[in-house]
């Protein structure tokens, strides 16, 4: 390796890791912000609230590398091009090519370690953490009784408290509803009360003072007026359990099906399965129509030959005036039938087919997101030997700009393949498809030391356009 392959690297790989864990901070963060109410207040542990973001980390690497090399490289050619490193480099004979070649490596290798990591790490990822954002989002709130509103997920009670001190334990006026099968309701009033938590926080005790339980008992299988029980007290205790409001965790096997916990291998497998799934639907579905209802392509000639013509322009002016209403009701019965039985198999196989589109897509996603890398930087290293300015400000500009195109096209395609209006390869390569040749067209511009980008260039076409104009309207006319 020579020293400007050396220089080149080490240029490039410092702006790409600030970068990416910068574009990865980014999208996390966006990510927190969309689940941000199924994660507040549900009281859960540090070390859950970490491994939440340490898997939805990983699951967004492979987003955050396209566009750090995006960024990365447009930040580096455009440093060496503002400082005047590429004027010199190319006066001395070594081409924009030459120049790019060993990044050009470096982001090969990066796209085949992005596949390998979207092949065996992502699964793992995908699963831990979809699976633990579902215990998350199905748990319930903590416990949290707020004064003046009603408070009902214990199940079976419902409580409420007038007025709740600063301690956050002492409360007044306390109403329980007790709702527990097996009798009627039963009601606690309390003028003062304090809330206790049990060591292992499995129990939650009011200490209730000054108050009076009424309680109402009666015979629902004889339908008898019953009896109401109104008890007083000075202090009175009531425990709640709370391990309806502990975090647990489900099983993650119950997941594992789905295509975006599989591997490579793993997908070609469930799509084989698949196709085999969906011929053998298809062949069993198509003796039930045929046999049914037969569909014949070609007319009995044999009949025709012998047919009498028809004096009247259709069949139901043949029928009988009698027979005509028996005819047509069992002919409308027939076919409302034949539809109630066809629809059951259709949608059957609609849900089949959905789900051999999405293995397809999630398939030829782990392709797609890691050359991505190679397209990025293509489109990178060019723009930024023509803009010529570091930093972070105008290469970020651009970078989002191509960023956001990439990400338009790839839901776009996506979703297209997901529903099967385009063929799968197609609509997952869709945003590469377009972005190849912005990049063949700007490596083009860059090799001729074009002014795309350069607003003297324009400011002179803008001016001599104003020239010509004001000729034209001085020009004398005859």
């Amino acid at each position: 390796m020579k020293k400007l392959d050396k220089l080149i690297i080490k240029t490039f790989m410092g702006p790409f890791v600030a970068t990416f864990f910068v574009t990865l901070f980014v999208l996390v963060m966006q990510f927190l912000w969309k689940y941000i109410d199924d994660l507040v207040g549900k009281g859960l542990d540090t070390p859950v609230i970490i491994e939440l973001i340490t898997y939805t980390s990983a699951n967004l690497v492979s987003l955050a590398l396209p566009l750090a090399v995006l960024l990365s490289s447009i930040m580096t050619f455009g440093n060496l091009g503002e400082s005047f490193e590429l004027v010199a480099l190319k006066s001395s004979g070594i081409s924009l090519i030459r120049f790019m070649r060993p990044l050009l490596l470096v982001c090969s290798t990066i796209a085949v370690l992005a596949f390998l990591f979207n092949n065996y790490a992502m699964p793992v990822a995908n699963l831990r953490a979809k699976s633990l954002l579902y215990d998350i989002t199905n748990s319930k709130p903590a416990f949290n009784i707020k004064a003046g509103v009603f408070y009902t997920d214990i199940p079976d009670y419902t409580i409420k408290v007038a007025q709740k001190e600063k301690d956050n334990k002492t409360i007044h006026q306390v109403m329980i509803i007790d709702h527990t099968p097996g009798g009627g309701d039963k009601v606690i009033l309390a003028e003062k009360g304090t809330m206790l938590l049990s060591p292992d926080k499995r129990f939650l005790y009011f200490v209730l003072e000054k108050g009076w339980r009424y309680e109402e008992r009666n015979n629902r299988s004889t339908n008898t007026p019953g009896e109401l029980i109104r008890l007083g007290f000075r202090e009175y205790k009531k425990a709640f359990d709370l391990s309806s409001f502990a975090f647990s965790r489900l099983d993650m096997g119950l997941f594992a099906s789905n295509q975006q916990m599989l591997n490579v291998r793993q997908l070609d497998k469930a799509i084989d399965s698949l196709y085999k799934q969906e011929k053998l639907f298809s062949r069993t579905v198509n003796a039930y129509v045929t046999t049914r209802y037969p569909f014949y392509k070609w007319e009995d000639t044999g009949w025709l030959a012998k047919a009498p013509v028809l004096a009247a322009a259709s069949f139901k002016d043949i029928i009988p005036e009698k027979s005509r209403r028996y005819v047509l009701e069992r002919v409308e019965q027939n076919i409302r039938e034949g539809q109630n039985n066809l629809e059951g198999p259709a949608r059957e196989f609609g849900d089949k087919h959905s789900t051999l589109l999405l293995h397809k897509v999630e398939w030829q996603r782990k392709f797609t997101l890691a050359f991505s890398c190679i397209v990025m930087f293509l489109i990178g290293a060019p723009l930024g030997s023509i803009i010529r300015k570091g930093g972070l400000g105008t290469p970020l500009i651009f970078a989002v700009v191509f960023f956001v195109i990439f990400n338009i096209f790839f839901m776009v395609g996506e979703k297209m393949a997901r529903k099967d209006v385009m063929a799968t390869w197609s609509g997952m390569w869709l945003s590469n498809i377009v972005l190849m040749p912005i990049a063949m067209f700007l490596i083009y511009k860059a090799l001729n030391d074009s002014q795309l980008f350069n607003k003297e260039f324009y400011y002179r076409i803008f001016n001599t356009i104003k020239k010509l104009f004001r000729r034209l309207n001085t020009k004398p006319t005859t």
